[in-house]
């Protein structure tokens, strides 16, 4: 039969004892009196049968067997911190991994990240940005947020931001001479375009709008475009034009002042929203759930609750 190991307790003691060499300052590391670690040294040296210190009334010395066993007790103190550290790890709520369109993540997460991360200090997000779907058997994310009419077979989708799209500027730019009193006004400004695709036909541009303002005779061919569709916010931001928007994307924009919404009465719906989606089998992830349960929050605070699920 082996040959049992000493008690923790004393072989800590002899560890900080033997580093410090000293029992006071071992007292000291321990939260102990010094006679308490001699009295711990006194146990671990019985049950080993051989001292480990020769002791004199001004100093504290390794005998040979002290000073060969200290390395191998270390080196197990180390092997316990490290392995603790580890199974704590792993208990540890892991990130949640999130795909998501660039500008729903520049411009609707992002401003609103803190507050999760207030609600919610033990899990971390794991952002990452893509226009093509991911394959969750595939792929490493946990949840991903897409575009259209929520049919993704396999998948839990669940609506979390309606769209709607509205034209935005700057505010400098009606300072600039030419008037947008008016859609007509439009012909004499540059309009920004929003090159983002999609596999639907939901997604309006400026011949749809203005369709739906009434307005025919405006030519729709020109002007810059951009992609990902925050970069045709910030273009209309710098009074490069006019932008047409998803209006979720410029509400904080529109609020704080960097821009401007000239026909508000004139905002066209979209029939595509935004989802939440991931596999069934995950519905009962806390950090999903969490995460679900604050996206419907902040809409419903903000005064717009997501679609009927």
């Amino acid at each position: 039969m082996p040959r049992p190991i000493p008690p923790l307790n004393p072989l800590r003691a002899f560890e900080v004892a033997a580093r410090h060499l000293s029992f006071t300052r071992a007292a000291e590391e321990l939260c102990v009196t010094p006679s308490a670690v001699s009295h711990q040294i006194k146990v671990l040296e019985d049950n080993l049968g051989i001292p480990l210190f020769v002791r004199d009334t001004k100093s504290l010395i390794l005998t040979s067997a002290g000073k060969a066993y200290l390395p191998g007790v270390q080196e197990a103190f180390r092997q316990l911190v490290q392995a603790t550290y580890r199974v704590q790890r792993e208990r540890q709520v892991p990130a949640l991994k999130l795909n998501l369109p660039p500008t729903f993540a520049m411009k609707w997460l992002i401003p609103r990240m803190k507050r999760f991360m207030t609600r919610h200090p033990d899990i971390d997000l794991r952002v990452s940005t893509s226009k093509h779907m991911s394959d969750f058997a595939r792929d490493d994310v946990d949840l991903e947020v897409r575009y259209g009419r929520g049919d993704y077979p396999g998948l839990h989708a669940e609506p979390c931001l309606t769209v709607a799209v509205t034209p935005v500027c700057s505010p400098a730019l009606l300072t600039s001479g030419t008037p947008l009193a008016t859609v007509e006004d439009l012909r004499h400004h540059t309009l920004l375009h929003d090159d983002s695709t999609y596999d639907d036909v939901s997604n309006p541009d400026w011949a749809t709008w203005l369709e739906h303002a009434g307005v025919s005779d405006i030519d729709t061919s020109r002007g810059p475009s951009f992609w990902p569709s925050h970069l045709v916010i910030d273009a209309a931001m710098d009074g490069l034009g006019v932008a047409l928007a998803k209006r979720p994307w410029v509400s904080r924009d529109i609020a704080e002042g960097r821009l401007i919404e000239p026909f508000p009465a004139l905002t066209l719906p979209v029939q595509f929203a935004y989802y939440l989606v991931y596999p069934e089998e995950r519905a009962a992830d806390p950090r999903i759930q969490a995460f679900a349960a604050w996206v419907r929050e902040e809409q419903v605070a903000e005064g717009q609750p997501p679609p009927l699920r």
